[in-house]
């Protein structure tokens, strides 16, 4: 058993070896003789199904049966070459549906929700540097150990790097302050098709909220549809587990990100999700997919920018050449005078990606202007 939360202090805590034991309140505990070989899951069942699912059942991602947990756009710049070294192993037992991890992140505090085989905690320990820090957390055991087999080795033989900068925390995402996420100490949280796995995503979204450091942001990919899902879709164990049954509707996920606190969410991708088995898409019915990935930064009520401000990107990152995609219809083109209005403006002065911008007139203090 290891004392995963006994950091000594407010940050993020360590966690030693693959197995159980780490502090922290989990979901209810589930009733003994609930069956998870059933079609049809209880909400207290979600979370052993999604173990067993993840864990067990799914071998490779040539086991799926939807495309919810591949559909996404093709990677570029730096993230398609950090994604050429990372371990075939880790590579082949990833489920995701995007590549949330924005530019510029070097030096940057990463946690990643969900991190299943580590995939993406990779990729962003190779773009954050030796000095920035990543924390993957995960509750499934197989998949933590996937994650922690290569980590040693990559950092050193592949990256280069004196120190292992990133490291795996079994816990639960609705409960970060129980695995030792302490409160503003990240600068970025991304997940890759797994809040719509959690039965209690308003408690997600608060402890997110909880450990972003103002200015900070969320980016990840995730499963939408175009309605509320019915109780047999939403307790349907295969649906579950391909990330559809627990898919949020568009609309409640954006009031749900704003009424925690959050600026409104940005849309950077979108595509759609296809359904191959017949079976499942007979209980569907006419319901839409998407896999879309969205920013949500956390900036405070006072500092958000109600009208428009004239920005250039600077190009003071390496992944930037062409511009700076801020979000799905925005891109700040290097030495070029744009204008942006509400939650764009805020985003480019009042977050951590402000750096990246220079502002024509006098909009905000941190360095933004």
């Amino acid at each position: 058993m290891g004392g995963c939360c006994d950091n000594g202090g407010g940050g993020v805590a360590k966690s030693e070896g693959s197995g159980g034991g780490c502090c922290g309140g989990p979901p209810p505990p589930l009733d003994k003789k609930s069956s998870t070989t059933t079609t049809n899951l209880d909400d207290e069942a979600v979370v052993l199904g999604v173990k067993e699912y993840y864990g067990q059942t799914l071998q490779s991602s040539a086991s799926l049966k939807t495309s919810a947990c591949t559909s996404c756009d093709r990677p570029t710049g730096r993230v398609a070459e950090a994604l050429k070294l990372v371990p075939h192993e880790v590579l082949s037992k990833f489920y995701g549906c995007g590549y949330p991890i924005p530019p510029g992140v070097n030096g940057l505090r990463i946690l990643d929700l969900g991190c299943g085989s580590g995939r993406d905690c990779y990729v962003a320990a190779a773009l954050v540097g030796e000095v920035g820090e990543v924390v993957g957390v995960d509750m499934t055991d197989e998949q933590l150990a996937v994650a922690r087999a290569h980590a040693d080795e990559y950092c050193a033989s592949v990256l280069g790097y004196a120190r292992t900068n990133m490291r795996f925390v079994e816990g639960y995402i609705e409960n970060l302050s129980g695995i030792g996420i302490g409160e503003q100490t990240v600068d970025l949280v991304i997940s890759n098709c797994v809040v719509n796995l959690s039965v209690n995503k308003e408690r997600v979204f608060a402890e997110l909220f909880r450990a972003l450091a103002p200015g900070g942001e969320f980016q990840f990919s995730d499963v939408f549809c175009d309605r509320e899902l019915p109780q047999e879709v939403r307790t349907h164990k295969i649906l579950v587990g391909e990330c559809l049954g627990g898919a949020m509707e568009e609309e409640a996920f954006l009031a749900m990100a704003t009424e925690t606190g959050f600026l409104e969410p940005i849309m950077v991708t979108r595509s759609p999700i296809e359904v191959h088995d017949a079976e499942l898409r007979d209980l569907l019915g006419d319901a839409k997919f998407s896999s879309v990935t969205y920013r949500v930064f956390k900036v405070a009520e006072d500092r958000r920018i109600k009208d428009g401000r004239v920005v250039t990107y600077n190009g003071k990152f390496e992944d930037g050449k062409s511009g700076y995609r801020v979000s799905a219809d925005v891109t700040l083109l290097e030495g070029q005078k744009t204008r942006v209005e509400g939650k764009v403006a805020t985003a480019v002065c009042e977050t951590w990606i402000s750096k990246f911008f220079d502002v024509e007139r006098s909009c905000c203090s941190g360095g933004c202007c």
